[in-house]
Formats: C-alpha cells, structure tokens, sequence
C-alpha cells in the first residue's frame, strides 16, 4: 500500500499533471467569461438589431397542454454563438503559439558559426583562422582566409 501511495503521489504531482489542472481551471473560469460576453453583450445588441427582446425565447411549439413540447431553438442559437466565440479565441491563440514556435524553429535552424579555428598544414596543430605563423612550429602560413 505504501509503494502505491508513492507512485500515485509522484503520478499526480508531476508537471504536466499540474499543467492540465491549471489548463482545467482557467478553461472554467474562461467559459464563464465568454457565456456573459455572449448572454449580457452580444445577444442584447442582436436582439436590439433584430428586434427581438430575448432569443433564449424562441422556441417552436410542437402540442400545447400540460405536456406541451417545444423545439427551443433559440437556446440553441445562444450556444452557437457561445461556440463560435471561443473557437475564434482559441484559433488566435494557437495562431500566436505556432508563430512563437515558427520563430524559435527558425532561430534554431540558422546557419552555424563559421569556423575560428583552422589546422596548421605542417604540424596538424588548432590554430586561429587568421593566423599567419603558426605558434606551435612557427611556420609560415598562406593569407588568412576570410570568414
């Protein structure tokens, strides 16, 4: 019992296990932030376009009665629009990460250093590119090359 206490608590303690709570939790509170944007801002100002006072409203009655049922379609519309919103939100933010990404990609991909070491043609020994004498054997090197 005690070795699975220890793996559970190193399996929940991990980063990424920490990660996806964080992710959970802002998620949560981001669809709260988007349910008000849609319900108190941008349904108002289509109901104010359409004249229609509360699109929650809209509904298609089927029978009429104590057991009444109805196709509540402008439920459905409000959820849309929900939808809508933080699909856009979230395809700019991905946009963003990909750019970020691309960028660092590219930073890493760029061509290496040139050389400032080169070997002496006498000795084999390192010596720097624009040396002229090399400072083992003291032969006398060709023109430096041009980085």
């Amino acid at each position: 019992m005690k070795k699975f206490w220890k793996e559970f608590k190193s399996f929940a303690l991990k980063g990424s296990m920490i990660d996806l709570a964080v992710g959970m939790i802002i998620g949560s509170a981001f669809t709260g932030i988007v349910n008000s944007l849609v319900n108190d801002i941008v349904m108002p100002i289509l109901s104010l376009i359409t004249g229609r006072v509360d699109f929650n409203d809209l509904k298609l009655v089927l029978s009429s009665g104590e057991n009444a049922s109805s196709i509540n379609y402008g439920t459905f519309l409000t959820q849309v629009v929900n939808f809508l919103l933080i699909a856009l939100v979230v395809y700019f933010v991905v946009k963003q990460l990909n750019r970020v990404r691309e960028l660092v990609s590219r930073k890493k991909e760029e061509k290496p250093a040139a050389p400032t070491e080169k070997e002496c043609p006498y000795c084999r020994s390192k010596i720097p590119v624009l040396a002229t004498r090399c400072p083992h054997c003291t032969s006398r090197l060709d023109e430096p090359e041009n980085p």
